[in-house]
């Protein structure tokens, strides 16, 4: 089924009380990551969508009860002269979870076929095998045990204007924005055009997109959570572990009954 962002753009407000929900879902993911942990299962978490579309948000609240010691979050942004003298994937490789380990990417190697095709870092042959070329990687990760979750966040101009001047007229989230907000901005059909392509060619059984509506921030964390947590429970048994006899004789002699 072709994914068309014009039907992400509502902007439903949550229907119900926010910091409850909040709270609930944190819980919940909070119980996914010891379950992740406790069956060595790695899981990637990949944000992309607009400049202001609130993946930090999302990113921000979906980490908040986890413990630091099992997850990394990786800020992607242009590549490095090193990075540059390798293969695109390459520093992807590098960033991949180990076992027991959830890793989000705040943007992520679909630059290859958004930013890198729109403004000619790459060639057309390039981006255009890229699709493939990223097929193959994350079906490779998928093979290897990992849960593999692409969340796109859409807003629409106007929404995302607002947020953009906020940024600007609200001094502690200056440093937020920047020209490339502006540059993206001006090239928002080539953006669309290179979007609608990439769902195309990436949308697959194995790795499938979620879109999220993300003109409502609240809304949006929450289904953009909720979603998370129902693919990462889908890929691990979630039921603690029982209590080793040892440590309990150990922990009675201890701690009494």
């Amino acid at each position: 089924m072709t994914i068309n962002l014009a039907d992400y753009e509502k902007g439903k407000k949550f229907d119900g009380d926010y910091h409850d929900a909040l709270d609930d879902l944190q819980k919940r993911l909070f119980r996914v990551q010891v379950a992740h942990i406790i069956h060595k299962r790695p899981a990637i978490i990949m944000f992309e969508g607009w400049d202001a579309a609130g993946k930090g948000g999302a990113i921000k609240r979906l980490t908040a009860e986890w413990d630091p010691r099992y997850f990394e979050v990786w800020p992607i942004a242009a590549p490095t002269p090193e990075e540059l003298a390798h293969h695109f994937l390459w520093r992807f490789w590098r960033r991949l979870p180990a076992k027991g380990h959830i890793n989000v990417f705040d943007r992520s190697w679909y630059g290859r076929v958004l930013v890198e095709r729109v403004e000619n870092y790459a060639s057309e042959a390039e981006w255009r095998y890229g699709y493939d070329e990223i097929n193959a990687f994350e079906k490779q990760q998928v093979d290897r045990g990992s849960t593999l979750i692409k969340i796109f966040l859409h807003t629409t101009q106007k929404e995302q204007d607002k947020r953009l001047k906020d940024r600007i007229d609200n001094p502690w989230k200056r440093w937020k924005t920047g020209l490339d907000d502006y540059r993206n901005r001006s090239k928002r059909d080539a953006y669309l055009a290179a979007m609608h392509e990439m769902f195309a060619r990436t949308d697959t059984d194995i790795a499938p997109w979620t879109v999220i509506d993300g003109n409502n921030k609240k809304a949006a964390r929450i289904t953009a959570l909720t979603a998370i947590a129902e693919q990462l429970e889908a890929q691990v048994p979630m039921v603690p572990p029982e209590l080793d006899p040892e440590v309990e004789r150990v922990a009675k002699e201890a701690l009494g009954d």
